[in-house]
Order: structure tokens, then C-alpha cells, then sequence
């Protein structure tokens, strides 16, 4: 069907630059010649390495010597980027960056909305009673969980620039049918529809971050797409507030649900755009906006990374042996399971829900007074991917999980000044401001099989989503708000738990990253011991590199 409407010029074709393109690109830029390359190895002497040294996560992939000029770890571009790779990252920036915040400050808008139109009307309405909201929040994240599994397959063999378009105009079209909702099993099913069209997108935005950029270049602009959730939260509660305010009772329609038409009507265009705006990947880009060199270079820059044109078959049991078998499934995923399963002060609505409770505001103040927690969040994350981008992506983690603690534990307490409170309510979106951070770091973890990566991204996200869904409905049941002792003892606990693993993982990445140090240029030896890195010791990625190297000379 895609081919079909390629033929008569309504999609974008398929850029696949010709050998002259290649050759054209390495004449002008040597750095992408193998034998330049080669001369850029720096050897490493470990005879002298401090035992801190475990702590710095780049101790392998930067290499000390070899660059031109100064390498810093944070700044927008490479010291040693050419002027044609920063043009093609600035694009990617608009294309690719700017239009995932878009996408993620939308889809933060109708997830939102839902708490939002709880305390302006929607449950006096429709009739919402006991549990029913938790059990709807519980129906959308089993509909974003159940629908990710299908993505295992189609994120790693369907175009990017389709999948996402037809996703986001899919949870559009449900956010939008919810203004007709007229009782609670309607609004349950359809906010399990909006789940359900919601499903790819974190794993997915993420996997084509990944399949442009550096891994160091994704963090800060991960951190940049996430600050839309925030921003998302906010709009809901000005939105509310003002079709509250202004639209309630206009054409025979109350104001919460002026709200869902209005969120449904932003959500469609911005969707369908993303045929003609996102870049797909590398090896199948139509972005309009993309040349052919540029193309070529986005593939010689990551010449090391992800090739998303050699696949195995899906039920290959090689494919699954290889990743049910590595360490890098299982230690990032029980890392997001904690990460989810500590964030959910926020996305329980208690902090809604408790503004409603002391009976100072009208609908329309708590849903404006609602907004100053997630507004700070622009600062939290600004301040942990810094931290991140300074130092390493552990540091910015746990940074992030001290403040979570202290929260949590204020609000467990709960018999404090008011004051406190309000501190605790203004750090909890810390929780999720470390999120770019630790999926930049999994993302970076899997680089060397795009395949892999799709895949594990999406195991990843949804084993943690599934624990999230049930123990919100255990620990934060409506009926406690807003004091959700046992939702704020659990916060506090898997975010303790999260910096345990962090440190775990951290020692399973330096690890593999010693045995894949060749691949980043840097050849590892022990004067004290006359040797070098043990070559049984060789990790998948080092065969790929002495494969690579045998076909160029031949």
C-alpha cells in the first residue's frame, strides 16, 4: 500500500544515495575513511588506572589523544563535528527533536486531561464513584502495555515516519470521542483505546533518537523532548481551567468536555504532518528535509552504531537467545521497573486531589494551581540532565532519587506544616525528570544492534509499565486520596531500590564497555602485566569491528 502511494507522489520516497553520493562524501570529509580511522587508535596504558576510575561511565568511549581539539562532555555538537554534521543535527534538531516534543507535549495533553476533567465536572456527570479513577488510569496503561508487544515486530520493520503518524492520529480521534461519553464503562473504554494507540511511542521516539545520534548527543535532547510532558500537564490545567471558565455551557456542551474536543482537534494535524517530517532512520529515511549526503554521513558518523538493514527474523531463535541471555534485558529492566514504580506521585493525580480537598479553590483555581508542580519540572530536568551531561548519566539518577526520597517520606509522614507539604509536592516530579537520562543510557546500552535495541526497549518499558499499572491500583487507591500512606512508603522505597541497581548497572556497562574499547578507538594494555585485553574476552562487538576491517581490506 505504502509503494502504491509513493507512485503517485502522496507519500515521500525512500532516499538511498548512490555510490557516486559515498564517494563524493568521503573524498570531501577524510575523517570517514577507514585508514584515517585506523590512524586515529589510541593505546591505554591500565598499569596506573584508579580504582575510581568505576565511576566515570565514559572511561572507554572517549578517547584522550586522538581528537583535535578539546572534547568536552557537555555542548550541543563534537569539537570535531564538521560544519555539514552540525547542519544535519540542527535539522534533526527541527525534524526529528522539536517534532518529538510536539508529539510528547500532545500526548501528555490527553493523558492529562483525564484527572483534569475528574474535578471539573466529569465525575458528578458521567457518574464516577469509588475506584473508578484509578481503575481508568489502570485500564489506559493495560492498553499501552497489551498493544506494545505488536511493535516487537513492526518498530524494526515498518517505516518510522508511519508508524507514529498513524499512532498519534489514532489517540487523537479516542481523546476526541470522549466528549461523548455518557457513563463510566464508556469513558473506561475509551481511555483504554487511547492506551492502546499510545503504546510505541517512549520505546519508539527513543529508538529513532538513537538511530541518528551520537550516544552522547541523545541525553540532552532526550531531556529537551521530555520537559513536553511537563509542559503537557501544564496546558491540561490551563485548558481546563479556561474551557471552564469561558466555554462551559456553550453549544450544549459543559466546559470538561470543550476540553476533549479541543485536545483532539490540536492532536490530528500535528499527527499527520509526521509522514512528511520525520526522518525515519539512516538506512530509510524520506524526510523531505534530508539530502542524500546527509544521509550518507548520518550513516559513516555512526559507522559503529546501529545498521537496521541486517535483521534477523523475529521468532530466530538466535535473536532470542542472544537477548534473554544478556544482562542487557534484565539489569535495565528491573532499573525501570523501579523507575516507573517511583513515579507515580505524580501520575496518581494526588497532588490534584489534595488542592480539591482543602476546599480554598473553585474548579477552575485547583486546575491553575495544579500546574506549579509540573512547571518546576522544566527546571528539574534541565538541573539532572546537566548533571548528567557534566558528569555521568548515574549521578544525574540518583540526584534525582535523593529528592524523591525526601519527598516521599515528608508526604508519608503527612502530620507537617503545610509548607513542607508544598515542598514535597514542588520536588515529586524529580521522579520522572531522570527519565531521559536512564532510557539514554539503556538506548546507549544497545547501540551496537538496532534490532536488539528495538526490541528491548519495548520489553523494557512494558514490563515496567505492567508492574506500575497494578501496584498503583494497590497503593494508591482513590479512595485513600490524598493521603496515600502506603502510595508514599512504596514511592520511597523503590527509589532507593532504583539507586541500588543503578550502581549495578553501572558495573555491568563498564564491563562490557572495557571489552568494546576497541570499537571506540582505544586499544587497552597492562605494562606492569606485558599484555593485553585477553582476546577470549572478546565481545560480540569486537568480532563485528575485525569483520568490518577484513571486508575494507579486502
Amino acid at each position: 500500500m505504502f509503494d502504491v502511494l509513493r507512485k503517485i507522489n502522496i507519500l515521500p520516497l525512500v532516499k538511498e544515495p548512490s555510490p557516486e553520493v559515498y564517494q563524493q562524501v568521503l573524498e570531501k570529509y577524510p575523517k570517514y575513511r577507514e585508514e584515517e580511522k585506523d590512524q586515529g587508535l589510541e593505546y591505554r596504558d591500565e598499569a596506573n588506572r584508579s580504582r575510581w576510575s568505576f565511576f566515570d561511565e565514559y572511561e572507554y568511549r572517549l578517547p584522550r589523544l586522538t581528537s583535535s581539539k578539546p572534547l568536552t562532555r557537555f555542548g550541543w555538537f563534537d569539537p570535531d563535528d564538521t560544519p555539514a554534521e552540525k547542519r544535519l543535527i540542527m535539522k534533526l534538531d527541527i525534524i526529528l527533536t522539536l517534532y518529538c516534543f510536539l508529539i510528547y507535549w500532545i500526548m501528555k495533553l490527553d493523558q492529562a486531561n483525564i484527572n483534569n476533567a475528574y474535578v471539573s465536572g466529569l465525575k458528578e456527570d458521567i457518574g464516577l464513584e469509588g475506584n473508578d479513577l484509578v481503575t481508568t488510569q489502570a485500564l489506559y496503561s493495560a492498553g499501552a502495555i497489551i498493544f506494545q508487544l505488536p511493535f516487537i515486530y513492526i518498530i524494526p520493520k515498518f517505516p518510522k515516519n508511519y508508524i507514529l503518524p498513524i499512532m498519534v492520529s489514532g489517540w487523537g480521534v479516542m481523546t476526541l470521542l470522549l466528549f461523548e461519553a455518557k457513563n463510566p464503562a464508556g469513558v473506561k473504554a475509551l481511555r483504554f483505546f487511547v492506551g492502546v494507540f499510545e503504546a510505541s511511542w517512549y520505546p519508539l521516539m527513543h529508538y529513532m533518537l538513537g538511530s541518528w545520534l551520537k550516544p552522547r548527543e541523545i541525553n540532552r535532547r532526550a531531556g529537551f523532548v521530555y520537559c513536553a510532558q511537563f509542559l503537557g500537564t501544564i496546558t491540561s490545567g490551563l485548558l481546563a481551567a479556561a474551557s471552564i471558565t469561558h466555554l462551559d455551557g456553550y453549544l450544549g456542551h459543559k466546559g470538561w468536555q470543550w476540553m476533549f474536543i479541543l485536545d483532539g482537534i490540536i492532536t490530528l494535524p500535528v499527527g499527520i504532518l509526521g509522514v512528511w517530517i520525520l526522518p525515519g532512520t539512516p538506512y530509510r529515511c524520506s524526510s523531505i528535509f534530508i539530502t542524500e549526503e546527509e544521509v550518507v554521513i548520518a550513516r559513516e558518523r555512526l559507522k559503529r552504531g546501529p545498521n537496521d538493514n541486517h535483521q534477523l527474523k523475529l521468532f530466530d531463535r538466535q535473536l532470542w537467545k542472544n537477548i534473554l541471555t544478556s544482562w542487557k534485558l534484565w539489569i535495565p529492566m528491573l532499573a525501570d521497573v523501579a523507575f516507573w514504580c517511583s513515579c507515580q506521585i505524580p501520575s496518581s493525580g494526588a497532588f490534584i486531589l489534595w488542592l480539591k480537598s482543602l476546599n480554598r479553590y473553585t474548579s477552575a483555581g485547583v486546575n491553575n494551581m495544579s500546574t506549579i508542580s509540573p512547571a518546576l519540572g522544566f527546571a528539574w530536568v534541565a538541573i539532572v540532565v546537566t548533571i548528567a551531561d557534566y558528569g555521568n548519566r548515574w549521578m544525574g539518577i540518583v540526584f534525582a532519587e535523593i529528592w524523591v526520597i525526601i519527598g516521599a517520606i515528608i508526604l508519608a509522614i503527612w502530620n507537617v506544616p503545610e509548607s513542607a507539604k508544598w515542598f514535597a509536592w514542588c520536588t515529586s516530579y524529580f521522579s520522572i525528570s531522570m527519565s531521559a537520562s536512564l532510557y539514554s543510557w539503556i538506548n546507549d546500552i544497545c547501540r551496537h544492534n538496532a534490532q536488539e535495541r528495538a526490541i528491548i526497549l519495548l520489553l523494557v518499558n512494558t514490563m515496567a509499565q505492567t508492574f506500575s499499572t497494578w501496584t498503583s491500583v494497590v497503593v494508591f487507591k482513590t479512595v485513600e486520596s490524598p493521603r496515600y500512606l502506603k502510595g508514599y512508603c512504596f514511592t520511597a522505597a523503590l527509589s532507593f531500590t532504583l539507586i541500588c541497581l543503578v550502581f549495578v548497572m553501572l558495573w555491568f556497562y563498564k564491563k562490557q564497555e572495557r571489552k568494546d574499547a576497541r570499537l571506540n578507538g582505544i586499544v587497552l594494555y597492562n605494562s606492569e602485566l606485558a599484555e593485553t585485553t585477553d582476546p577470549s574476552e572478546a565481545s560480540e562487538s569486537d568480532r563485528k569491528m575485525d569483520i568490518i576491517e577484513q571486508k575494507c581490506s579486502i
